[in-house]
């Protein structure tokens, strides 16, 4: 057999060449159900965009960059698998990049200090804002993942991070708990995601006509598994009165898991505990934990897309968001009598997608 073509992934796919032209080229009115069904199809015949081919003619690296703060955090190395594979649909390479969230490193790669390896740059930015805007470069494309902040100089793919952080506070609320933490706070920061996912837990509670207290806001200055537990730490040791927290991260939240159980707190008969991410841990921590999916897939095709249509020169949305859903597991509801067989990750929830 040769190798497969276009006309191959149509067939199998039951559409038209056309449309597996579209899907590949990230037309935006396909729809969902078809695109999967074409990408399927691509998969199980082999099927590779020649992208050797459409760079010679066009004069690109093939290559796109991304920039995340974290890979140690689960959720920026499967972000990063997202993309890749995001990526890979349309015949791209991906080159990662690890900011450590340092200024002058994020600096250095918005500016283009890759610009001769990539043809445009996916970001994780942490440290810039709107004040940095001198620094793109025209030739350099770039999609931020984060909340609008170069205008149309930059394509922005936003998470719904006050939105989800105010799901996780009513459901909490919703399972009559009342003194409701929350780990996570960045007090010097007055915006960004730590701001969002704060705002979204007051006003969850203030809803509910549950009174704030700011005891029970504790910060972290950076979201990884030591700073959750510390912060659950320190929560017992003030003697506060609490019956559930949530975590503005997944990392955190599995810290402060470990010391509760180790201090004799049952989860979620004394404790309830909401993360945040939906890593792939959370469905295997004991119990397992409850907790915002981001719907980090959707995220990396969005920003694959908008940033391949910046790089051909094509229009495209200044901003797009990603939708997300609840994911209830064991840290708030408890086991279920009979628990069921595993899932696949794609169907792993008890909340039903919002449409």
């Amino acid at each position: 057999m040769g190798r497969p073509t276009m006309h191959d992934v149509a067939r199998v796919a039951g559409v038209s060449q056309k449309t597996v032209s579209n899907v590949l080229n990230g037309y935006r009115y396909v729809r969902e159900e078809t695109r999967e069904r074409v990408v399927a199809a691509m998969r199980e015949l082999g099927y590779q965009v020649n992208a050797s081919a459409r760079n010679l003619r066009v004069g690109r690296t093939g290559m796109i960059g991304l920039a995340v703060p974290d890979l140690q955090l689960a959720y920026f190395g499967e972000l990063a698998g997202a993309v890749i594979a995001a990526a890979a649909e349309r015949g791209w390479r991906v080159v990662i990049e690890q900011t450590n969230g340092d200024r002058a490193r994020e600096l250095d790669v918005l500016a283009g200090s890759t610009q001769q390896l990539v043809d445009g740059l996916v970001m994780v930015p942490i440290t810039i804002g709107p004040d940095d805007l001198p620094v793109l470069t025209e030739h350099h494309p770039v999609v931020l993942l984060n909340e609008p902040i170069f205008g149309r100089a930059a394509g922005h793919v936003t998470m719904q991070h006050y939105a989800g952080a105010r799901a996780a506070t009513e459901h909490l609320v919703a399972q009559g708990r009342r003194r409701v933490a929350a780990i996570g706070v960045h007090p010097d920061e007055p915006t960004g995601t730590a701001a969002d996912r704060l705002r979204g837990y007051r006003d969850a509670l203030e809803a509910a006509g549950v009174p704030l207290d700011p005891r029970l806001e504790l910060p972290a200055a950076v979201w990884h598994r030591q700073e959750g537990a510390a912060a659950a730490a320190a929560l017992l040791a003030s003697g506060l009165e609490f019956d559930a927290i949530f975590c503005f991260n997944d990392a955190l939240a599995l810290g402060a898991l470990r010391v509760l159980l180790r201090s004799g707190r049952a989860v979620p008969d004394d404790v309830a505990l909401v993360g945040f991410d939906d890593v792939e841990d959370a469905a295997y921590s004991i119990p397992s934990l409850s907790t915002v999916s981001p719907h980090r897939d959707e995220m990396a095709r969005l920003a694959v897309a908008m940033l391949e249509a910046r790089i051909d020169g094509e229009d495209s949305p200044e901003v797009q968001a990603a939708g997300f859903h609840l994911v209830v597991r064991e840290s708030t509801v408890g086991v279920a009598d009979e628990a069921p067989a595993p899932l696949p990750r794609s169907t792993r929830t008890m909340a039903p997608r919002p449409s």
